[in-house]
């Protein structure tokens, strides 16, 4: 009489060709100078606006408040909220009163002038607030780039050149623009890359600094 040979279990581990592929992590860029003057703007209209509801008198405090609720929500429009997140399939910009999803067929191209801009085939034209482009910066880098080409005229290497990567003499804004665009050149072909451009306002933003408006001129129409 012969043992029956044992039946395998069936695995619970996930197969390898089942299992979904995880999606690239954002690559996410702001400014750092922008959040620190939107840190510190908050701070002092906080300590501005607080200082007069406690000590106003009469209609000074009401007046505060509604300058505080129309205050706070524009710097931190303008200084904090404002980022740019790239991944494999899309490009996102939240800038001070929208957000854009690009998805990378859709970009046309991305360029830096006097400030950064991404256009879409449909000759749509964004501005990405957290990539600023500094003339200054600019500059710094064209000199150390014409500093590297007269130490090395011909293309040799010297004592004395500057062996850095030549990402290492572009401006920190320029290099982002050039990095989105290379990216964008890679990507626009995948398949996750497809799509139309999406908008949204920023009614968390636009909502309590018309409040504020609305209540500061009642206030003052009133007083």
């Amino acid at each position: 009489m012969t043992t029956p040979e044992p039946t395998p279990e069936p695995s619970h581990e996930p197969s390898r060709e089942s299992t979904p592929a995880q999606p690239s992590a954002d690559r996410v860029f702001r400014s750092p100078l922008g959040i620190a003057s939107g840190v510190f703007l908050l701070l002092l209209a906080g300590m501005f606006g607080v200082d007069a509801v406690i000590r106003g008198e009469g209609g000074t405090p009401w007046v505060a408040l509604a300058c505080l609720v129309l205050a706070v929500p524009l710097i931190v429009a303008f200084t904090i909220r404002p980022a740019v997140y790239a991944n494999e399939d899309r490009l996102r910009i939240r800038n001070p009163f929208r957000s854009i999803t690009l998805p990378w067929a859709s970009v046309a191209d991305v360029r830096a002038g006097y400030s950064s801009e991404v256009f879409t085939q449909d000759g749509a034209k964004y501005q990405l607030w957290a990539v600023p482009i500094s003339l200054r910066q600019r500059k710094r880098a064209a000199r150390r780039a014409a500093r590297a080409s007269q130490d090395d005229p011909h293309g040799r290497t010297s004592v004395t050149a500057d062996v850095r990567d030549s990402a290492s003499r572009i401006a920190a804004g320029d290099q982002t623009v050039a990095d989105l665009r290379e990216l964008a050149e890679a990507r626009a072909a995948s398949p996750g890359a497809q799509g139309e451009p999406q908008v949204r306002w920023a009614y968390e933003i636009i909502g309590p600094a018309v409040a504020g408006l609305v209540l500061l001129v009642i206030l003052l129409a009133v007083g």
